[in-house]
C-alpha cells in the first residue's frame, strides 16, 4: 500500500512578502512536505543520538576513531565521484548571506565559488529565508539588480563567465522553521526547507546553465547524519527527474566528533561528495561544548590566541587534507574574516599580511582552496593559491602520506601554550552582545572590530565565558572568572555602546535583550546546545 499524500504545509505567523508566491508554490510546498514526512523522524533520532554521545564524552573525556567503521578507512579502493567542471577549481571561495546586494557582489567578486549562506551568516527571519531563495533564482535568471538608497550606487551582474559558482548552505539539522508547519502543527526542519525550496526551483535551471545544485552541509556530527543527507539527495533527484549524482555536497568538518569520522562522511556521500572544509570557530565551539566537563586540560585560551598553527588544530587540518586527497575530494581551508578599514591604512597593512601568511600556509599544506569574507581579500587569497597551483585547478594529487594523526592529537588542547586573559573575557562579552543584537534585528553577518562575525564566533564567545567560569580560571591579574565579573563587564559594555551610538539609536536597537540573552547562555548552569535556539524564540 502506498503512503498517503502529504497534507499541504501551513504558513503560520508570517507577514506576506513581495513575490513569495514564486517561491512558495503549491508544488514546491508539496515537495518540502514530502521531504519532511520521509526524513524528519530520522533527523529527530539523530538529534537524540547527539545527546547520548555527549553524555558518553562527559563520562570518558575522550574520543577515538570508530572501530565499527575501520574497514571503510582501511579500504583504499573507494573514491568520491569526480568533481563536475564548475567545481574543479575552488582556489578562493567567498562567503555571505543571500540579500540582494550581497548576491550581486559575491557573484561579481572574482572568487571561484560563492557560499550562499542560509546558515551562520544569515539570521533565519522569514524574510531572509524566502527572499534569499528568490534572490538566487533571480540571479540565475539574470533579473537581479540593486540600488543603495543611501548612496545611490547601483549594482548589476557581470558577464556569466565571470560569475562565481554558487554552493548553497542550508541550516543545520538542529534548527526548525517555525513558519512552516505540518498538519499536526509540527515545524519543518530548516535544513529541509532551505534545501527543498532551492532544489525544487533551481536544480534543472542550474543544469541548463552548465552548473548544478551544489551544497555546503553544516554542523554535521557523524557519518550517520551524512547518510541522512545522502538519502535526501537520492530521493530528491528521483522525485524531480534529476539525474542521480547531480547533487554535490561539501561537508564542513566543524564539530570535533565529525573530525573522527571524515572518511566515513565522505564514504556515505561518495556519489554526491565534492569535499570537506575546515570550519575554525564552530570547531572550537564544539570542543568546548563536548569537553566542558573535562577540567583544565580542555580549557581554551582567548579565541584569537588559538591560531591554525596550534598543534591540535594542525592535526585537524592536516588530517583533513590527507583524508580528502586520499579519496579524490577537495580540501577547503578556513575563513579570513578581516574586513578592510576605509580609514586606517596601517590596520589594513598588518591584517593583510596576516591573511597572506594564513593563505600561504593553507596552500603550502595542500589545501585546494580557502574562504574569505570580503571581496578585497579575494586577490590576496588568489595570489597565495596561484603561487602553489599555477595553471592546475587543484592539488588533489598531493596525497600528504607524510601525515599520521593519532586520536589523542585532535583533542590535545593543553598542547597550546596560552591561557585565558581578562581582555579575552572582555572581548567575548563585547562580541557576544554586539553580534546577538544585530542577529535579533535579522543580520547574520556583522562587522565588529574589523572582523566579519557570524553565529559561529558568537558561539565560541559565549562558550568560552561559560567554560572559564565553570573551570575556575584565574586571569593573569589574579581575578577569577566569575558570573559577577561577567555581569560587571556586560553592564559596562552596554554603557559604552550607549555612549558610542547615542541614546536614540540605543533605544531603537535590541541592546538590552542581547545583553540578557548573552548572560543567559553564558551563565546558566544548563549549557544551551546552540545559542541560536533560544535566540530564535526572540527573533521577530
Amino acid at each position: 500500500m502506498s503512503a498517503p499524500a502529504p497534507s499541504p504545509l501551513a504558513i503560520v505567523d508570517a507577514e506576506p512578502l513581495p513575490r513569495q508566491e514564486e517561491v512558495l508554490t503549491p508544488a514546491a510546498l508539496a515537495f518540502v512536505a514530502e521531504l519532511h514526512r520521509r526524513f524528519t523522524p530520522r533527523r529527530d533520532e539523530l538529534l537524540a543520538r547527539r545527546a547520548e554521545r555527549r553524555v558518553e564524552i562527559a563520562r570518558t573525556s575522550t574520543l577515538d576513531f570508530l572501530p565499527e567503521t575501520a574497514a571503510i578507512r582501511a579500504d583504499d579502493s573507494w573514491k568520491v565521484a569526480p568533481a563536475p567542471a564548475a567545481l574543479t577549481d575552488r582556489r578562493v571561495e567567498i562567503t555571505g548571506p543571500t540579500d540582494r546586494k550581497m548576491t550581486i557582489n559575491a557573484l561579481n567578486s572574482g572568487a571561484k565559488v560563492w557560499l550562499a549562506d542560509f546558515e551562520d551568516a544569515s539570521a533565519p527571519t522569514w524574510e531572509n529565508v524566502i527572499l534569499g531563495q528568490r534572490n538566487l533564482t533571480d540571479a540565475y535568471e539574470r533579473r537581479i539588480d540593486f540600488t543603495d538608497e543611501r548612496t545611490g550606487k547601483s549594482y548589476a551582474l557581470k558577464d556569466a563567465a565571470e560569475l562565481a559558482t554558487v554552493v548553497m548552505r542550508p541550516r543545520g539539522w538542529h534548527l526548525d522553521e517555525r513558519h512552516l508547519t505540518d498538519e499536526a502543527g509540527r515545524p519543518v526542519p530548516g535544513a529541509l526547507v532551505d534545501f527543498g525550496l532551492y532544489f525544487f526551483h533551481n536544480a534543472q535551471r542550474l543544469l541548463d546553465l552548465g552548473r548544478g545544485p551544489y551544497f555546503y552541509l553544516p554542523k554535521t556530527e557523524s557519518h550517520l547524519e551524512a547518510r541522512l543527507w545522502n538519502d535526501v539527495f537520492v530521493f530528491a533527484q528521483d522525485h524531480l527527474g534529476i539525474p542521480q549524482g547531480t547533487v554535490r555536497a561539501t561537508v564542513l568538518i566543524e564539530t570535533i566528533t565529525a573530525a573522527y569520522e571524515m572518511e566515513e562522511i565522505l564514504y556515505e556521500l561518495r556519489d554526491h561528495a565534492s569535499g570537506l572544509n575546515a570550519g575554525r570557530w564552530d570547531y572550537l565551539f564544539s570542543i568546548v561544548k563536548n569537553f566542558r566537563d573535562g577540567g583544565r586540560k580542555f580549557v581554551l585560551p582567548d579565541r584569537n590566541a588559538v591560531t591554525m598553527t596550534a598543534p591540535f588544530m594542525r592535526a585537524y587540518t592536516e588530517l583533513l587534507v590527507r583524508t580528502c586527497h586520499k579519496r579524490g575530494a577537495h580540501a577547503i581551508g578556513g575563513m579570513a574574516a578581516f574586513i578592510p578599514s576605509r580609514r586606517d591604512a596601517e590596520v589594513n597593512k598588518v591584517a593583510f599580511e596576516k591573511v597572506r601568511a594564513d593563505k600561504d600556509r593553507e596552500a603550502g599544506d595542500g589545501f585546494d582552496g580557502s574562504w574569505v569574507a570580503h571581496p578585497d581579500l579575494v586577490p590576496i587569497a588568489m595570489e597565495s593559491f596561484d603561487k602553489v597551483l599555477g595553471d592546475r585547478p587543484n592539488q588533489k594529487d598531493r596525497l600528504r602520506e607524510d601525515v599520521s594523526v593519532a586520536a589523542g592529537e585532535l583533542i590535545a588542547v593543553d598542547s597550546l601554550a596560552a591561557s585565558p586573559t581578562y581582555d579575552g573575557l572582555v572581548n567575548a562579552v563585547q562580541v557576544g552582545i554586539r553580534y546577538i543584537e544585530a542577529w535579533l534585528r535579522g543580520l547574520g553577518a556583522v562587522a565588529i572590530f574589523n572582523l566579519m562575525e557570524d553565529a559561529a564566533t558568537a558561539e565560541i564567545s559565549r562558550s568560552q565565558i561559560w567554560q572559564w567560569i565553570n573551570a575556575g580560571v584565574v586571569f593573569e591579574d589574579g581575578r577569577p572568572a566569575t558570573a559577577d565579573l561577567t555581569r560587571e563587564i556586560a553592564a559596562a559594555e552596554l554603557d559604552a555602546i550607549r555612549t558610542e551610538i547615542g541614546a536614540d539609536a540605543f533605544a531603537a536597537g535590541k541592546w538590552q535583550e542581547a545583553h540578557d540573552l548573552l548572560l543567559q547562555v553564558s551563565l546558566d548552569e544548563d549549557y544551551a546546545d546552540f545559542l541560536t535556539l533560544p535566540a530564535y524564540e526572540r527573533l521577530r
